[in-house]
C-alpha cells in the first residue's frame, strides 16, 4: 500500500480537457451553493439536533467550518467555470456533513501540502482534499474516513488493441508525470522485458487531462489514474473510453481535523455515517460516477 503525499497523486483535472480549461488561482470563496454539475444533493430532513450538539462550541460559533482545500482534482474537487467556486463529489459531500451538524462551509483554495499543517495551526478547521489515510498522518491530525480510491485503467471504446493491465507488454500507456503510477508501469514493464516480451510504452504527460485527450485520440493504447478520476474522464467522453479491469491498491481517503479536535472528528464521522444510512451518500456518490469507491462504515483514524 502507498504510504506519504504521493498516494494523493495527481494535481491535474483528469478531464478538465473535456469540461474546459479551469483557472488554478487560489482564493478564499465563501458561498454555500455550487454551481457545478447539477443541482446540489442535500441531506434530508435537514441539521441533526443530537449530532449538532456534538460540535464544539468554538466551531459552531460562527455558524460556518473552514477548509482548506487543493481544488485541482476533478472530479473530487476542482474550480468551476468562475475559476474561484470550488466544485466535486468531496465539496458535495461535505458540503452535506457540514448540512447533517448545522453548519455551513467555507472552502479556502491551497497548495495540497499547506493543508494538513494549515489544519494543525488552525488556520483551517479542516482539510478536505482527497487525503489518503497513512500513518504518517494519523500521527499529526485526525482522519475521518469516507471513500476508497485505487488505480484503474481505461482504454479505447471496446478496447481495440486487447489491453490488459496485467499484460499490457508492448502498449503505449499515458500516464501523468510524477506520480505512482509511472512506478506502477516501471513495474510492469519490467515483468514483462524479464519474461521475453516487448515493454510497456510508458508515455508521461504534464497533467492528467493531457494523458486523457491523448487516449481520446487514439495517440494512446490506454491510460491510468486514480479511480475516482479515470471513471469521471470516462463518463465526460460520451462514450469514447471504457474503463478497464478493476481498481487496485485502494485506500481509504479521510477529512482531516486538528489532533485536539477529537469532538469534531467524532461529530463528523457519525454525520457521515448518517448519511450513508439515509442514502444521501449514495446519490452523491452516483451523481458524479464515483460510487465503485463507496464503503458502508466511517471511522476516526482507522
Amino acid at each position: 500500500m502507498i504510504t506519504g503525499s504521493l498516494r494523493r497523486r495527481a494535481v491535474a483535472a483528469g478531464a478538465l480537457v473535456l469540461t474546459g480549461a479551469l483557472a488554478l488561482s487560489a482564493c478564499g470563496e465563501k458561498e454555500d451553493d455550487t454551481p457545478g454539475a447539477g443541482a446540489k444533493i442535500t441531506p434530508a430532513g435537514g441539521a441533526d439536533a443530537r449530532l449538532a450538539g456534538m460540535v464544539p462550541a468554538d466551531v459552531k460559533a460562527d455558524g460556518k467550518i473552514v477548509i482548506g482545500v487543493d481544488a485541482a482534482y476533478a472530479p473530487n474537487e476542482f474550480l468551476d467555470t468562475d475559476g474561484k467556486t470550488v466544485v466535486g463529489w468531496d465539496r458535495e459531500l461535505f458540503d452535506a456533513v457540514a448540512a447533517k451538524l448545522g453548519l455551513k462551509t467555507e472552502w479556502v483554495s491551497s497548495k495540497f501540502d499547506d493543508i494538513l499543517p494549515g489544519v494543525q495551526s488552525g488556520k483551517y478547521e479542516g482539510g478536505v482534499s482527497s487525503f489518503t489515510i497513512n500513518d504518517e498522518r494519523k500521527k499529526q491530525v485526525l482522519m475521518v474516513s469516507y471513500f476508497n480510491a485505487g488505480s484503474q485503467w481505461a482504454t479505447k471504446k471496446g478496447n481495440p488493441v486487447g489491453v490488459q493491465p496485467d499484460n499490457a507488454c508492448g502498449k503505449k500507456v499515458a500516464v501523468q508525470k510524477a506520480t505512482v503510477h509511472v512506478e506502477d508501469l516501471e513495474k510492469r514493464s519490467k515483468a514483462c522485458t524479464d519474461a521475453g516480451k516487448p515493454a510497456i510504452s510508458i508515455n508521461q504527460y504534464q497533467a492528467q487531462d493531457q494523458a486523457t485527450a491523448a487516449l481520446v485520440s487514439g495517440k494512446e493504447d490506454a491510460s491510468v489514474a486514480d479511480s475516482p478520476i479515470i471513471a469521471y474522464a470516462v463518463k465526460q467522453t460520451n462514450g469514447q473510453l471504457d474503463l478497464l479491469g478493476d481498481i487496485y491498491d485502494a485506500a481509504p481517503y479521510g477529512f482531516l481535523f486538528k489532533k485536539e479536535q477529537t469532538q469534531l472528528a467524532q461529530a463528523v464521522q457519525e454525520a457521515t455515517k448518517a448519511l450513508m444510512t439515509d442514502g444521501t451518500y449514495k446519490k452523491i456518490l452516483e451523481k458524479w460516477n464515483v460510487q465503485a469507491g463507496a464503503v458502508n462504515d466511517s471511522a476516526v483514524n482507522p
